[in-house]
């Protein structure tokens, strides 16, 4: 998963379970998840993979992906990270899964999308480059779980077959 800091709370006061709480009115201050789309673009015999360049794993490339901005449909994230980060205009066709891991405050969502326009190209200051990949030939991932989100992808595929 995303590696996201996750700062101490000393200081603000607890409520009753023992959360942080507001010091004025009491309300619990909740320390959510944080919700991320991914998105498995096949294209031309292969998947379409960002290079990050930011960390963590800068420089080693993972699916198109991005938080979820408040109010915003999770499919419509998907295609809007899509757009920004590789230039392409895709559909969000079906769900791969859903992945969380102890510890980590992201749940990441993965969609399989469908390439519908745009030009494959590096349009967004979070990645170095954007490829389309063969499944047998991939470069470094930038996180463990991406093995197992395409061994996921390629399991439905024989599904859908």
């Amino acid at each position: 998963m995303i590696d996201v800091h996750e700062p101490d709370l000393p200081d603000l006061k607890r409520g009753p379970h023992g959360h942080p709480a507001c010091s004025d009115c009491g309300r619990t201050i909740w320390n959510d998840p944080k919700v991320v789309g991914a998105a498995i673009v096949p294209m031309d015999g292969g998947i379409v993979m960002v290079q990050r360049a930011i960390e963590p794993a800068i420089g080693k490339w993972s699916f198109p992906s991005g938080y979820v901005n408040r109010g915003e449909k999770l499919e419509n994230a998907v295609e809007r990270e899509v757009l920004e980060e590789c230039g392409l205009e895709v559909d969000v066709e079906r769900l791969v899964g859903l992945y969380s891991e102890e510890g980590n405050s992201i749940i990441l969502v993965v969609y399989e999308a469908r390439v519908t326009g745009g030009k494959l190209e590096s349009a967004d200051h979070e990645n170095l480059d954007v490829r389309v990949f063969s499944i047998d030939d991939l470069p470094e991932l930038a996180f463990e779980h991406d093995r197992g989100i395409l061994a996921d992808w390629m399991k439905s595929q024989e599904t859908v077959l």
